[in-house]
C-alpha cells in the first residue's frame, strides 16, 4: 500500500470551492489493505477521512486524496464472492441485451470489471465484449474465467486506444466504479470517447439520498473518493457530451442509481423525471441537504460501541463476518481492536489469513469461525447481510446475528 496522498482544495469534478464539512471520520487506515500476519507489528499507513461538499456542483466527495495506483493495483475484491451480486449482474446483462438488441455484431465494454462477473454473461451469450481492469490479480482471474480483459486504468487515453483498435462501444458499462476515481473529468471523457455518437453508457453508483436517510457512513472509504447523487452526476456527464436519458432505483448497496446515457438525443424517461424531482424536494441545491450528518453518524457510533462494550462485558464472545471495506470503516470509527472481536469471516481466499487494516482482527474461513462458536456475530456487509444470515444460519450457527447501521438491531433469518 502507497504511503502516498495529497489535500485537495478545489472540487475535483468542476473546479468549484469546497465547502461544508459533510462527514469527519478522522484518521484511519486504508479499508481494503489488508495487512499480512507478519506485517502486524510495522507502520501501517493513515490518512484523514472527512468528506466536505462543493459550493457549485454540489459533489460530496474526499478532501484527501490517496494515490490510487496504491490502492487498486492489487486488491482484495471479488465481485464474484457474492452469490446476489452474480444474478444482480445477470440480470442487468439479459435486460441490456434485449433493450439494445445486442448480438454477435456488438461490442460491450465495462470499466472496472474485476473478475469478469458481469462480461461472463455476454460471453455466453457470444456477444463480443472487453473488460478494462487496474487490479492485475483481479485481470488475472477473469482471463482465466474466459473473459477478454486489459489490466490497465481507464481514461480518455485508453478509451482512444480501444476505439482505435475495435471501434466504438454499443454499450459501455461503468459499474460501482465512478466513486472509485479520482480524476473524474478524464474518466468521464473516456466513456464518451468509448460510447461515440451513438453508443449508451451504463453508470450504477450507490445514490447519495440513500447514503443519507441510512447513516450509511461506512460506504465512505479512500478507495471512494465521491458520493453521487444524480445532480453532480448529470452535471459531469453534460461537460462531456453525454445527456441522462433514463435512470432506474436499485436496491444493491443500500440504494443505487442505474443512469444510462448517450451522446444521442434519446428523449427523457419517467425514471429520470422522478430522481430528479425527489432530489430538487430535498433540497440537493441548497445546503440544508447536507448539514446534521455528521452527528447522526456520532449516535450511530455511539449506539455501537455501547453494544459491543455491555456484551463483552457479559463475558459474551464476539465474531464478525464480512471483511468488506464498509466494515473498517465501522470498526476503524468505534475504535475497535483486536481481540474485542475473535475474528471476522470471509469467503474470499484473498482475505484469509490476513488481518483487518487499522483493527487488526484476522481474517478466517466461515468454518473456521463458526468452531470458535461466538455468541453474536456482528455481519458488517449490511447490504447483503439476510443473504450472510441465510448461510450461516444454514450451517448451524444459532447465535445472535446483527448488523450496526443504522442502527444496532437482530437479523432475523
Amino acid at each position: 500500500m502507497s504511503g502516498r496522498s495529497h489535500p485537495v482544495t478545489a472540487c475535483r469534478a468542476c473546479g468549484g470551492a469546497l465547502g461544508a464539512t459533510f462527514c469527519d471520520l478522522g484518521t484511519m487506515a486504508v479499508a481494503n489493505s489488508y495487512v499480512p500476519p507478519d506485517r502486524a507489528g510495522a507502520p501501517e499507513p493513515a490518512f484523514p477521512l472527512r468528506c466536505v461538499v462543493c459550493d457549485e456542483c454540489r459533489l460530496v466527495q474526499l478532501d484527501t486524496v490517496v494515490d490510487a495506483e496504491g490502492i487498486f493495483s492489487d486488491y482484495a475484491y471479488f465481485s464474484s464472492a457474492s452469490a446476489s451480486w452474480l444474478d444482480h449482474a445477470r440480470r442487468f446483462a439479459a435486460a441490456m441485451t434485449e433493450r439494445l438488441g445486442l448480438g454477435a455484431g456488438s461490442f460491450v465494454v465495462e470499466v472496472a470489471s474485476n473478475d469478469g462477473y458481469l462480461l461472463r454473461n455476454f460471453v455466453a451469450a457470444g456477444i463480443p465484449c472487453l473488460g478494462i481492469e487496474p487490479a492485475a490479480n483481479v485481470a488475472e482471474v477473469a482471463r482465466a474465467g474466459g473473459v477478454p480483459t486489459e489490466t490497465r486504468f481507464f481514461g480518455a487515453a485508453a478509451a482512444r486506444d480501444v476505439v482505435a483498435r475495435r471501434g466504438h462501444a454499443d454499450l459501455v458499462v461503468a459499474n460501482n466504479v465512478l466513486a472509485h476515481v479520482p480524476e473524474v473529468n478524464d474518466f468521464a471523457a473516456g466513456l464518451a470517447l468509448l460510447a461515440g455518437p451513438a453508443g449508451v453508457v451504463s453508470i450504477e453508483a450507490p445514490h447519495l439520498v440513500r447514503l443519507v436517510e441510512g447513516v450509511q457512513f461506512d460506504t465512505i472509504y479512500h478507495e471512494h473518493y465521491a458520493y453521487w447523487s444524480l445532480l453532480s452526476m448529470e452535471t459531469l456527464l453534460a461537460r462531456h457530451g453525454l445527456r441522462v436519458f433514463e435512470v432506474e432505483r436499485l436496491p444493491t448497496h443500500g440504494g443505487s442509481l442505474r443512469v444510462l446515457a448517450s451522446a444521442a438525443d434519446r428523449g427523457e424517461g419517467a425514471g429520470l423525471r422522478d430522481v430528479r424531482t425527489e432530489e430538487a424536494a430535498r433540497g440537493l441545491d441548497g445546503n440544508a441537504f447536507y448539514q446534521g450528518f455528521d452527528a447522526r453518524v456520532r449516535a450511530v457510533l455511539a449506539g455501537f460501541r455501547g453494544w459491543l462494550d455491555g456484551a463483552l462485558a457479559e463475558g459474551r464472545r464476539i465474531g464478525a463476518y464480512g471483511a468488506a471495506a464498509k466494515g473498517n470503516t465501522l470498526l476503524n470509527a468505534a475504535g475497535v481492536r483486536a481481540p474485542q472481536i475473535l475474528a471476522v469471516a470471509d469467503r474470499s481466499p484473498a482475505k484469509q489469513g490476513r488481518l483487518l487494516p487499522g483493527s487488526h482482527i484476522p481474517v478466517v474461513t466461515p468454518e473456521a469461525l463458526l468452531a470458535m462458536a461466538p455468541d453474536d456475530i456482528l455481519v458488517l456487509p449490511w447490504n447483503i447481510g439476510a443473504e450472510i444470515a441465510a448461510q450461516l444460519r444454514a450451517n448451524g450457527f444459532r447465535g445472535r446475528l446483527l448488523t450496526a447501521v443504522p442502527e444496532m438491531r437482530e437479523i432475523v433469518a
